[in-house]
């Protein structure tokens, strides 16, 4: 399911690009468009992790990195059920995380310096968590595909004015218009994907670490971090802010319609919501594969 979601979302924002392109250049503008699309689509496809990653300036996490970070996301990706992934440092004091790749077998997941030096073993547990439910979920795909796409689209938009086809056809006022909507549009498809799938994956990450209050804590001190830290990388790749856990580029108070993320104390009460059952289910013998290590050590704990 998560490639036909992939696949039906690449199709609806090519058709846009092609619109975007026929209202420039006419019946040729589109087939360019399309052309440019597909290649967009190859591209992205299969060098999405390394282009975001790069943007970021992340750096790969040894499997024996002396904080426990390799081995915390190896034992939840064993929970989670999926391939362990490549794991990455940003060096930005702003806390902060991501997940990327074009399906679980080529994901990475990036934490920054500042979220391992602001959270706890259990609340950086839940955030790897929520970033392996994207893995699994197929999203770190969907999300980046629609990141090249409305950076794209924007572009586009923007050559409008330096071409008379689209001034003959829309006039002046026509050809500002889709400046202003063609992106939008792009936008609010990123936008609702991103807030629609992150509810989605704090519930799956919360049920992968067994502790829906670790993520809830987490999210709590990652928003007012981000609030109050640059991330000068993502400030100058916006179109990549919706990949993050929380927007790095100072997330909205509430749900707005041009918000990338849903608000932070929405997501922290559903979260709190989970914790009656969780606590009927806590009291369950741990099995064998519940245990990560320490942070810091190679002692194991026990997970629930």
């Amino acid at each position: 399911m998560g490639y036909v979601k992939t696949a039906m979302l690449m199709a609806a924002m090519t058709a846009l690009f092609m619109g975007v392109g026929y209202l420039i250049g006419g019946s040729s503008g589109a087939l360019i468009a399309l052309v440019v699309a597909a290649g967009m689509n190859a591209f992205t496809w299969w060098n999405s992790d390394k282009m975001v990653l790069r943007m970021h300036g992340a750096r790969p996490v040894s499997p024996n990195d002396s904080a426990g970070l390799y081995a915390m996301t190896a034992e939840l990706a064993r929970n989670a059920g999926i391939p362990e992934p490549k794991v990455y440092l940003i060096d930005t004091p702003q806390p902060n995380a991501f997940a990327t790749g074009r399906n679980p077998a080529n994901a990475a997941v990036a934490v920054t310096a500042g979220l391992m030096r602001s959270l706890s073993r259990e609340e950086l547990a839940g955030v790897i968590a929520h970033e392996l439910a994207h893995i699994r979920n197929h999203d770190t795909a969907i999300m980046t595909v629609t990141a090249t796409f409305a950076g794209a689209i924007s572009m586009l938009a923007n050559f409008a004015l330096f071409f008379g086809g689209s001034r003959e056809r829309l006039g002046l006022v026509g050809t500002l218009m889709m400046m202003f909507l063609a992106p939008m549009a792009a936008a609010l498809v990123q936008m609702a994907i991103s807030r629609t799938r992150e509810y989605a994956a704090d519930k799956a990450g919360a049920e992968i670490c067994g502790q829906p209050l670790w993520l809830a804590s987490a999210l709590q001190k990652i928003a007012m971090g981000a609030a109050r830290i640059d991330n000068h990388a993502a400030e100058r790749n916006p179109a990549t802010a919706h990949m993050f856990i929380i927007n790095p580029l100072h997330a909205h108070k509430h749900d707005s319609l041009f918000a990338t993320h849903p608000a932070t104390e929405n997501r922290i009460a559903a979260l709190r919501a989970m914790t009656v059952p969780h606590r009927a289910a806590s009291t369950r013998k741990p099995t064998s594969n519940s245990r990560i290590p320490k942070t810091g050590r190679r002692k194991t704990t026990p997970w629930r």
